[in-house]
C-alpha cells in the first residue's frame, strides 16, 4: 500500500476543498492515486449534505440582484462566519439572486429546481448546493426571498454582506438609495405608524402599562401620591405614539439630516417611496451558543465516573 503523505493530503485538498481527513481517506482508499481519489470524494460529497442538514445556519449573507426594473433580494445561510468569505458560496449566492429575479420561482423549492451548474455540480441550483456542502464542509440553505416586478423603480443597498435592503419608489434615485441606507441603519418595521403591525403595538401598550404598574407599586411603598387612572392612561397611549414615531421610516430622523425626518426628505426630492424590504442575516434564527467550560466539565465528570 503507498503512502500517504501530507503533501499529498494538502494537494487534494486544494483541489476539491473537501476537510482533511476526507481527503486522507479517499487517498488511502485509492491507494494513492490523485486522480482516483478526487474521483471517490466527488462521489461521496453528495451524502455528506444529508448529514449537515441539521445543522443551524445562523450564518450567511444577503444578495440583491436589479436589471430592467426587475430585482431579487436573497438571504443565504450557513453555519460559521469563515464560510461567507468562501468564493464559491458567494458565487452560489449571487448566481441564486439572478435566478429568482429572471425566473420567477413560487419558493425556495422552486428555486432550487432552477437550472444551474458551478464547481462541477449540477444541473440545478438544489444540486449545487447539495455539492457545495460536502466540498466545503458546512451545511448552507436558502433561507428566504423577494422578488420585485410591479413596475416600480428599485433601489438596493447592501450593507457588508450581512444586511439588504431593496427599496421600491418614483423619483429621485439617489434620495431612493439615500433611505435604502437609512432603513439599513435604522432598521424601521413600518412605511408609516399606521402600517405597524397590530400586535406590535399590542406588545408595546402592554410593555407601557407593566411600566406604569411598577412605578405605581414603587409610589405606594413610598407613601408617595399615585397618579390617577386617567393621567396612566394619556402616560401609556404617549408611550406607544413614542414607538411607532420610532419604528416607522416616514417619521424617523434621517441618518444624514436629523433635522429632516425622512418623510420631509422625500417631499423635498420629490421622491415616494412605496415600499421596502429588508433582511438582516439570521434574523429570527436561534444560535447555538457552546459553553466550553460546562463542556469540560461534563467530560471530567465522565472520566472520573468511568475510573
Amino acid at each position: 500500500m503507498a503512502a500517504i503523505t501530507a503533501s499529498m493530503v494538502a494537494e487534494l485538498r486544494g483541489k476539491t476543498d473537501a476537510p482533511m481527513m476526507e481527503c486522507k481517506r479517499a487517498l488511502t482508499e485509492a491507494d494513492g492515486d490523485m486522480a482516483k481519489a478526487e474521483e471517490l470524494l466527488r462521489v461521496k460529497l453528495g451524502s455528506k449534505a444529508g448529514k449537515a442538514a441539521g445543522r443551524i445556519t445562523a450564518e450567511g449573507v444577503v444578495t440583491s440582484f436589479i436589471d430592467n426594473g426587475v430585482g431579487a433580494l436573497l438571504e443565504v445561510n450557513c453555519e460559521t462566519d469563515f464560510v461567507t468569505k468562501n468564493d464559491s458560496f458567494l458565487a452560489l449566492a449571487k448566481a441564486a439572486a439572478e435566478l429568482i429575479a429572471k425566473n420567477n420561482p413560487a419558493d425556495v423549492a422552486a428555486l432550487g429546481a432552477l437550472p444551474y451548474a458551478q464547481d462541477g455540480f449540477g444541473p440545478t441550483l438544489e444540486d449545487v448546493r447539495k455539492g457545495l456542502i460536502g466540498k466545503i464542509g458546512e451545511n448552507m440553505s436558502f433561507r428566504r426571498f423577494a422578488r420585485f416586478a410591479a413596475g416600480n423603480k428599485l433601489a438596493s443597498y447592501l450593507h457588508g454582506t450581512r444586511i439588504g435592503v431593496v427599496v421600491e419608489f418614483d423619483g429621485d434615485e439617489t434620495a431612493a438609495k439615500d433611505v435604502a441606507m437609512h432603513i439599513a441603519a435604522m432598521k424601521p418595521v413600518a412605511l408609516s405608524s399606521a402600517d405597524v403591525p397590530a400586535e406590535l403595538v399590542a406588545r408595546e401598550r402592554s410593555v407601557a402599562a407593566a411600566k406604569a404598574a411598577e412605578d405605581a407599586a414603587v409610589a405606594t411603598a413610598a407613601g408617595k401620591p399615585v397618579q390617577s387612572a386617567e393621567i396612566v392612561a394619556k402616560r401609556i397611549e404617549g408611550g406607544v405614539q413614542k414607538y411607532l414615531k420610532e419604528v416607522s421610516l416616514f417619521n424617523q430622523a434621517f441618518v444624514k439630516n436629523d433635522k429632516l425626518t425622512v418623510e420631509q426628505m422625500l417631499k423635498a426630492a420629490s421622491t415616494t417611496v412605496k415600499s421596502f424590504t429588508l433582511y438582516v442575516v439570521g434574523e429570527g434564527i436561534e444560535k447555538k451558543v457552546d459553553d466550553f467550560a460546562a463542556e469540560v466539565a461534563a467530560q471530567v465528570a465522565a472520566a472520573q465516573q468511568a475510573s
